[in-house]
């Protein structure tokens, strides 16, 4: 990084601000973890909440002290396009934090949603230079007054927010071009995520239920932005557990929204290791990740239960009069759950090729896995989840998961979140703390074991 700020490709991550962080101390975790993978800023995604400064002071001295950076996305679920001046506020208020992600010498910005805001207010609000990258979106928002734009969909959907149909399929490559078109050869944070599942019922204001098909999008996704090659990327997201698509861990300090009946004993720290290489092969400009796999490893996930398990009798979304006023509520299994392949999905990072053997349940695979990185599935069976890998008959490579697949309804709910694990294993076992575990009962109508790992 030069006086300018940054220059080259650059790595971001979206996390949600909490309440429940009571100094920069409770941030530095996240911080140095997410350097240590090659993350160059944190977006720090933000509503109107009472605790918004407190948690923004914080953030912006553990960056500082940690070596990383940060900068404001402004929510416009909460924020309005008619604040355009106390956006800009916001900004002035943290732009000469040493946290401070600048690019191209300006401060750095973005949103969620935000089409139609004056953004000449913005920066004459601020009353210093800024690179707002905000979630615009193509047709709407307008292109020409930014210097950058952030897309959010980061799954293949129907073009309406769902998870695709017949006829209505939109890939996340579809979305690049989109984009790309519009922007004209301004920068693109093009999106990265792993997974989408959310499950919300009567219990909270806020229903919404549904899934985008995830599968091995994570693997995939990696490959499409090594071709790409766009000047930054977003991953989405550290610390969202009520969508499901958090790569940072469990234990990380939130307060629970109600996400905690399907993201307890639900690890996703594997992913975050996969794309290391990744991260270090996109940073580099190179177009394939298989040189820096530096560890061998095997990460593999799956959804806790196979698609056509009937949980109606106690599912949380089947009883109650939810609030359904964004259309996202259904009954049941979540929207799009047929989308999802009833599969267990392996990654390997291998050195030189070996054979992969994955047994699930009673249904066992072979695999010739070449070196570097490569995906593989078998289908999901009921039971112990194994893998190992060998060379010459020799296992180097070996392990069970602490997840069986199972066939009733855990917690009463229908789970299509996905548990990630990693041979060798992480060491510890990541939990939710007392805070992100606050709402696990409510609506709840099953006995509910917590944090069952072992």
């Amino acid at each position: 990084m030069g006086a300018s700020g940054f220059q080259g490709n650059k790595l971001i991550f979206q996390i949600g601000i909490t309440s429940n962080r009571k100094s920069a101390t409770d941030y530095d975790s996240d911080m140095t973890r997410a350097k240590e993978m090659g993350i160059d800023a944190f977006a720090l995604n933000i509503g109107i909440d009472p605790y918004t400064d407190t948690q923004l002071g914080y953030a912006y001295e553990s960056a500082a002290k940690n070596g990383m950076k940060v900068f404001i996305s402004f929510d416009f679920n909460w924020w309005n396009t008619g604040q355009a001046s106390a956006i800009g506020a916001k900004v002035k208020q943290y732009a000469s934090q040493p946290g401070q992600l600048k690019v191209d010498g300006k401060v750095f910005v973005s949103s969620f949603f935000g089409d139609g805001v004056d953004v000449g207010s913005i920066q004459s609000a601020a009353g210093v230079d800024i690179f707002f990258a905000p979630n615009f979106h193509p047709g709407q928002g307008k292109f020409e007054s930014i210097q950058g734009a952030l897309n959010w969909m980061a799954w293949p959907n129907d073009g309406n927010n769902k998870a695709p149909s017949p006829g209505h399929n939109v890939t996340v490559k579809q979305g690049d071009q989109s984009y790309l078109n519009s922007l004209a050869g301004k920068p693109y944070l093009a999106p990265a995520s792993s997974w989408f599942s959310t499950h919300y019922g009567a219990e909270v204001s806020y229903s919404k239920n549904w899934i985008f098909p995830s599968d091995l999008l994570w693997y995939h996704r990696w490959c499409e932005i090594l071709s790409l090659g766009p000047r930054f990327v977003e991953i989405i997201t550290w610390n969202d557990y009520g969508e499901s698509h958090y790569v940072g861990p469990l234990s990380s300090p939130h307060t629970d929204d109600g996400a905690s009946k399907w993201a307890m004993d639900m690890p996703h720290n594997g992913w975050l290791e996969m794309a290391k290489p990744f991260i270090t092969a996109f940073k580099a400009g190179e177009p394939t990740a298989d040189k820096y796999v530096n560890e061998e490893k095997l990460i593999y996930w799956y959804r806790p239960t196979p698609k056509s398990l009937n949980c109606d009798s106690t599912d949380t979304t089947t009883t109650g009069n939810p609030n359904n006023s964004s259309g996202n509520f259904f009954r049941g299994r979540p929207n799009g759950w047929e989308t999802m392949e009833d599969s267990i999905f392996v990654v390997t990072m291998l050195k030189s090729p070996a054979k992969l053997s994955v047994t699930s349940g009673n249904n066992s695979q072979d695999f010739e896995a070449m070196s570097g990185i490569n995906a593989f599935s078998i289908p999901m069976g009921v039971g112990p989840q194994k893998f190992e890998a060998s060379r010459e008959a020799k296992v180097f490579l070996s392990g069970t998961s602490m997840k069986d697949i199972v066939d009733t309804c855990v917690c009463g709910i229908y789970n299509f979140n996905a548990y990630v694990g990693t041979i060798p294993s992480s060491s510890g076992i990541d939990s939710l703390q007392p805070d992100g575990l606050a709402l696990l009962s409510q609506g709840l109508r099953a006995p509910c074991p917590t944090n069952t790992l072992v």
